[in-house]
């Protein structure tokens, strides 16, 4: 009977030891070593993995930052060319409006050579902004002190003996007028001048002749009653029958020199009030004496060289 060696556990255990502990402590702390310095650097790489991943996120954020600066640039830049195609739109009407108005001047033919001479030398002023401006105010200024000095004059000269309510002065614009009413100045029905119109006209004449640089227009004005004589067709021949009255006493019993003379007629038309009521229609049957620059001097008015400096 054949039997085997018998191999106890113990024993192997022991020989296992054996054979470990024939790796020397020498190389076992090298190893050692090496495993410390392993660890440290896979520390520092993961720290360096984190440093990385934090620049990573500040760059993406930036990165946000930078596409949003840039989509409120381009939105700045789409609303900047509108800006700029509405005041090319602008300049461009502001230039058919400048050339509009050349061409109207243009076509004012009509004034004298010195007149014309006085708008061109009053367009070349447009390029100096302050001198024009201060151009319009002194002629303003020089308009106005003489419409306010002949309105003095007359309200001085009218003011003895004439009721407010037949006589008015006023200063419209660049003209002064004296309304005259109907009852005052005319016989009932007729254009024939009375004796206390003749008086009031000749107070009026001497503040005129005082003027010969002015022109007087005489307008006259019906109410809207139709009127239909031998001589008298309608409110249009009234009016003008009426107004060639007041001229023709100026001129004849007053020595106005016909030349500054001008008669006119509206008619009913252009009315002050209402013709429905009788104080209405009593308003509107007037006679408007207008006192006026001629059209050369008004120009004149707005020579540049007689601005002050």
């Amino acid at each position: 009977m054949n039997h085997k060696p018998k191999i106890y556990w113990p024993l192997l255990f022991t020989l296992a030891v054996l054979a470990v502990s024939c790796v020397s402590k020498k190389e076992y702390m090298a190893l050692q070593s090496e495993l410390e310095i392993a660890n440290k650097d896979v520390a520092r790489l993961g720290e360096s993995l984190n440093d990385y991943m934090k620049r990573l996120s500040d760059c993406d954020r930036e990165k946000a930052n930078l596409k949003a600066r840039l989509q409120a640039a381009e939105s700045n830049m789409v609303l900047r060319e509108e800006q700029v195609s509405d005041l090319k739109d602008l300049v461009a009407d502001l230039r058919q409006q400048r050339d509009a108005q050349l061409n109207q001047v243009d076509d004012l033919t009509t004034l004298s050579q010195s007149a014309s001479e006085n708008i061109r030398e009053t367009l070349s002023q447009l390029q100096t902004k302050d001198k024009y401006i201060q151009m319009l105010q002194a002629a303003k200024t020089r308009a106005d002190s003489i419409n306010l000095a002949l309105a003095v004059n007359l309200k001085g000269v009218l003011s003895e003996g004439i009721e407010d309510e037949d006589v008015e002065v006023k200063v419209d614009k660049t003209v002064v007028f004296v309304n005259l009413s109907d009852k005052m100045l005319y016989k009932s029905g007729s254009a024939q001048i009375t004796d206390r119109a003749n008086e009031v006209l000749g107070k009026i004449a001497k503040i005129i002749k005082s003027r010969p640089n002015l022109e007087v227009m005489v307008e006259g004005y019906t109410d809207s009653q139709p009127i239909n004589t031998a001589c008298i067709k309608d409110n249009w021949d009234l009016s003008v029958l009426r107004s060639t009255s007041v001229v023709r006493t100026l001129q004849t019993n007053h020595g106005i020199d016909p030349n500054r003379l001008i008669a006119a007629g509206r008619g009913e038309f252009n009315a002050l009030a209402t013709n429905d009521t009788a104080e209405g229609r009593a308003m509107n049957r007037r006679t408007r004496i207008i006192i006026l620059p001629k059209l050369d001097q008004f120009y004149d008015l707005l020579n540049p060289n007689q601005v002050p400096e």
